[in-house]
């Protein structure tokens, strides 16, 4: 596939390309183009121009364009959702077709809202000297805006970032993900399907670190949304500094679980299962299981025994699968070195290890301390529970909140005081009450309560105004008899 830069879909200008490898079997799916410093630049003069134009559009058109594109979207979800699972490794009806659906459903959705987000008009005569004037506010489109996606949810997290972004008149120049940017190259081809000029909607394909890099050298960019690795938002961070480019970051998690001693052991065990879903690639997904020490032993035994035995591991494309595998052999690689790390400190695996290629099994690690790395700035990535012990609901917390990483997190006790205790004490961006904190509600703002987890706050509440700028306008004595 080819990368959208200037108005067509187009090689690398030196040639270069990069495979796309299928990471259940090894085998090279296609080809994208690695951009060149001068492909990057043809984008943004492009982007720029394109603006211009689409901003001078009614909000009524571009949401117009932008709901056929949505669905499109849905009339193709099969064959976007078998692309995803080949290039991603997600099982393809359960997860890989469930996601084309999400993308669908939050494109709608930042349509309604860009159209219901209103301006304020200021009270009149609250002010000495203001009397015979009438004060408000309008909100305008940023102008063209950077946005890195992740290899973890690819077309979902794109639509939250592209959605809004064009509903309020931006461009928008998206970095693909390296591992699979096939399903966004197509959705970009759909969006010009749909009456989406190609200016604003450039697609560049390749290294992450050269083009993030190109594009923050540029002060025509007016902001930068990425969600990926903290390490990787720091330096984005420090390549956007130069222009004091706006940046909005969804980053890092090592989310707490925590089970009180009264707490529904039956669903917070079926809640912690459900954490299988992409291999708990998930920056949001549970990551550290703090289990009240009189029910360790059984929460692992039902864990294992009702749930994670029944797990299938292989091509994602076998309706018998349920996990395949992870992003890539190097991915399962480090989750592996991860856990042997553990096991070297004084943990014990107690069920799964191994890995096969990028295949990781579910692993279950018992005796974990709240000293060990894990239990604190280690995130891992894969498919992996760590069970911490607690007697305490205040040592609960401390260990909970003993982390840089503060995105989101769960707490299960029958007492909702309890409940509530623990939901304002976590120094996270969200948390869920008697649920694992793995979850990305659309509506609900998404993102960290600590900075080492990002600053957005992602979702349909609130990401118009991560992609508009406010503008005060002031009516001089219109008022005046």
């Amino acid at each position: 596939m080819k990368m959208l830069i200037g108005d067509a879909f187009t090689d690398a200008g030196d040639g270069g390309i990069q495979e796309v490898v299928n990471p259940a079997n090894g085998t090279v799916i296609d080809t994208v183009p690695t951009a060149t410093k001068e492909d990057v630049r043809k984008a943004i003069d492009t982007a720029v121009q394109g603006q211009k134009a689409w901003e001078t559009l009614t909000l009524r058109e571009r949401t117009k364009k932008l709901k056929a594109f949505a669905g499109m979207v849905l009339e193709r979800r099969m064959e976007l959702g078998e692309i995803l699972a080949r290039e991603s490794g997600k099982p393809y009806m359960a997860e890989a077709v469930w996601e084309l659906d999400s993308v669908a459903y939050v494109i709608e959705g930042s349509c309604e809202v860009a159209k219901h987000y209103y301006g304020k008009t200021m009270p009149i005569g609250t002010e000495p000297g203001y009397d015979h004037d009438i004060q408000f506010t309008i909100h305008e489109p940023l102008g063209v805006l950077a946005c890195i996606i992740p290899y973890n949810f690819p077309p979902a997290i794109w639509s939250f970032k592209v959605g809004a972004a064009l509903a309020a008149g931006n461009a928008v120049i998206v970095k693909a993900p390296s591992y699979n940017p096939l399903t966004i190259l197509k959705l970009h081809e759909m969006l010009v399907e749909a009456g989406v000029p190609a200016s604003v909607v450039q697609c560049v394909t390749g290294s992450g670190n050269q083009i993030g890099q190109w594009l923050l050298e540029d002060e025509r960019i007016a902001g930068v949304n990425f969600t990926g690795s903290t390490e990787t938002g720091i330096q984005i961070a420090k390549n956007a500094c130069g222009n004091l480019i706006p940046y909005q970051f969804e980053l890092g998690g090592n989310d707490p679980f925590i089970l009180f001693k009264d707490g529904d052991l039956e669903l917070a065990v079926k809640e912690a299962a459900d954490q299988c879903r992409n291999n708990r690639q998930c920056c949001t997904g549970s990551k550290r299981f703090i289990i009240h020490n009189s029910l360790k032993e059984i929460f692992v035994k039902k864990l294992v025994e009702e749930y994670l035995v029944n797990e299938v591991q292989g091509d994602p494309m076998d309706a018998k699968v349920t996990m395949g595998p992870m992003i890539s052999e190097r991915a399962a690689r480090k989750v592996e070195e991860q856990v042997q790390l553990t096991v070297s400190q004084g943990a014990r695996i107690v069920y799964g290890g191994h890995r096969k290629g990028a295949f990781y099994e579910p692993t279950v690690l018992m005796d974990v301390r709240a000293d060990m790395d894990i239990a604190g700035d280690m995130e891992v990535f894969g498919p992996v529970w760590p069970v911490i012990g607690f007697d305490t609901v205040e040592e609960a917390i401390e260990i909970a909140n003993n982390s840089r990483y503060g995105l989101g997190g769960g707490v299960f006790s029958r007492d909702i005081k309890t409940c509530m205790k623990a939901a304002k004490a976590l120094k996270t961006g969200h948390v869920a009450v008697n649920g694992s904190g793995n979850f990305r509600a659309a509506e609900l703002p998404f993102g960290g309560g600590k900075r080492m987890s990002g600053n957005s706050r992602e979702s349909l509440a609130a990401v118009m105004d991560e992609v508009t700028r406010s503008k005060s306008i002031v009516l001089r004595y219109v008022l005046e008899p």
